[in-house]
């Protein structure tokens, strides 16, 4: 420790800070080289400011040996708290007698005496100035009164809001749904408010002092940025008004927007691709026998019909998907009754295209018991995997319908031999607008919502689907339902 303070230093020092005032320098910057100057002048071994608020208060500013406790909260019940803000308004505390964890962490750090006054604006505290020393011997009176005096330039500068206060620990802060930050010209934090960290997954003593994590847009405008961990934030900026140069950041997640609007964008790609093509269909058939109609063949009339009933079907499929999708339509609210899942299933087969009907093999077992759930929307089901089966399987390949019940449930089966189905699809199949093995869409069309459909009305019926690859070659579709 020096034997007496370093006047002329501390003056020459103290002329600086001034005139990085005059020049329009504020808040963090300009508290931190008031650190830098005291900290020789004063002959500590380091320096640090904590800033109070109503929860606590945080240090946001120091030098020296007392560096690693940047960005450090003190709780407001902490008892290194309490003693700071209590007793003469400047004091002489041996790091000894204090016995907080604050103290334990500050005699690790070889610090044995400081030098404390509070900062204070009308008598409302908003921190306290340290001046910490390694050695047993007391700093004495005159250093005080500096230190005290250096507190009340502190005072000051929070009088005129010049950037202070910086850490997120106020009401109104604190209250906000929304990330805010403020950060230096440097782009270093010197404001994280507790949403911020929420939205972020960085703590306040990981973000203070550091760049932000994700990249700063002009002022005035808004930027959406995608995360590492794929998330996705709206971000906009703004200068603070006043003589610094600070400036303050909001941001929100935007994840679930992100992702509503790519899937109305794909939304509205797929249905118009999966529209256009029946509706072009029909239409040439449709002027081919309006233009043409004397012409053709009693044959070439009824395979023209045929064609434009089978698109017509196709197409009105095709909107109840659609319109199922979009008023996520399903059991809802229907209790589940009892119903005869054999029966159902014949009946469901029996109101599916001619052509699916011709392949496909019913194979039920005589005492199969009753389910639990929503019978009118069992036709929807069997319809689409019994489609999904018949697109990606060779027109000339069976689909097989087993049911089988156990203790619990009740399942029934769907299997192809077609393409199968890889592994690591088997949950993919299952998203909307998803298509397996579709890298050409024109070999199999579809607006890939017909298995999201199934799984979505399974579930409300508290049933489950899942989808697996066959021995031999193909796919099989389980529905599982409670039993009844």
């Amino acid at each position: 420790m020096l034997e007496r303070i370093d006047f002329p230093a501390l003056l020459a020092g103290h002329s600086i800070v001034i005139e990085m005032i005059n020049s329009g320098e504020a808040g963090l910057p300009v508290l931190t080289q008031l650190l830098r100057v005291a900290q020789p002048a004063l002959g500590a071994t380091g320096m640090a400011f904590v800033e109070f608020g109503p929860t606590g208060g945080r240090v946001i500013a120091a030098t020296g040996a007392a560096e690693w406790a940047l960005g450090r909260p003190l709780a407001a019940d902490d008892p290194d708290t309490v003693c700071l803000l209590a007793g003469p308004r400047v004091q002489q505390v041996r790091v000894g007698h204090l016995n907080g964890k604050l103290a334990s962490e500050l005699a690790g750090s070889g610090l044995r005496q400081m030098v404390v006054s509070r900062a204070e604006i009308g008598g409302h505290t908003v921190g306290s100035l340290h001046a910490l020393y390694s050695s047993d011997e007391e700093p004495g009176a005159e250093r005080q009164g500096v230190v005290a005096y250096l507190a009340s330039c502190v005072g000051h500068m929070y009088g005129d809001q010049t950037g202070l206060p910086v850490h997120g620990d106020g009401p109104v802060v604190a209250a906000l749904a929304d990330g805010l930050a403020v950060v230096d010209r440097d782009g270093h934090v010197r404001l994280w408010n507790p949403a911020a960290a929420q939205v972020t997954g960085r703590p306040v003593e990981q973000a203070l002092s550091r760049p932000l994590p994700f990249p700063l847009p002009p002022s005035g405008q808004v930027r959406d940025h995608r995360m590492p961990d794929g998330r996705w934030l709206r971000i906009t900026s703004g200068d603070l008004p006043g003589p610094g140069t600070l400036r303050v950041v909001t941001f929100r997640d935007i994840t679930d927007q992100q992702r509503r609007d790519h899937d109305r964008e794909l939304f509205v790609a797929v249905t118009s691709h999966e529209l256009r093509t029946p509706v072009t269909v029909i239409k040439g058939y449709a002027d081919t026998l309006t233009d043409h109609w004397e012409s053709l063949t009693e044959a070439d009339r009824r395979q023209a019909a045929r064609v434009i009933g089978q698109r017509a079907n196709e197409l009105a499929r095709l909107v109840d998907r659609l319109l199922s999708s979009a008023a996520e339509a399903g059991p809802g609210d229907e209790p589940p009754t009892l119903f005869d899942l054999g029966d159902a299933l014949r009946s469901a087969v029996a109101d599916l295209p001619a052509e699916l009907r011709r392949r496909l093999t019913l194979l039920l077992p005589p005492d199969l018991p009753k389910a639990l759930g929503h019978r009118p929307s069992l036709t929807t089901v069997l319809t689409e995997l019994t489609t999904n089966a018949g697109k990606y399987s060779a027109p000339d390949t069976p689909i097989e319908i087993t049911a089988s019940a156990d203790g619990h449930l009740v399942a029934f089966r769907v299997s192809d031999r077609g393409i199968g189905i890889r592994p690591e699809h088997v949950e993919r199949a299952f998203d909307r607008f998803w298509q397996g093995e579709s890298g050409d869409r024109r070999g199999y069309p579809g607006a890939g919502l017909g298995l999201y459909l199934v799984r979505r009305i399974v579930e409300q019926q508290n049933g489950w689907v899942s989808l697996r690859p066959r021995t031999g070659g193909g796919t099989v579709a389980e529905v599982r339902l409670p039993r009844g």
